[in-house]
C-alpha cells in the first residue's frame, strides 16, 4: 500500500548533488541523493502527469457542456 506524503525538502550538498527528504504521515523519512539532472527529470515527469490530468479534466468539462440531441 502506498504511503501518504506528509512533507518533503531538498537540500544541496555543495558538491553538485542534492538530498531529497520524503516524510510520510507516520513520520518515517526516506532520503535520496540526486543529481541536478535527476531532479530535472523528476520535475518533467510531474509536469507531464499534471498536464495530462488537467487535459483530462478539460475534456470532461467540454463533454459536460455539449448539448445532447434527442
Amino acid at each position: 500500500m502506498a504511503r501518504t506524503l506528509a512533507q518533503f525538502s531538498i537540500t544541496a550538498d555543495g558538491d553538485g548533488d542534492y538530498t531529497l527528504h520524503l516524510e510520510d504521515d507516520d513520520g518515517e523519512t526516506l532520503e535520496f541523493t540526486a543529481s541536478e539532472e535527476q531532479l530535472d527529470l523528476i520535475v518533467e515527469a510531474i509536469e507531464e502527469v499534471l498536464d495530462a490530468d488537467e487535459d483530462d479534466l478539460l475534456d470532461d468539462d467540454e463533454d459536460e457542456g455539449e448539448d445532447v440531441e434527442e
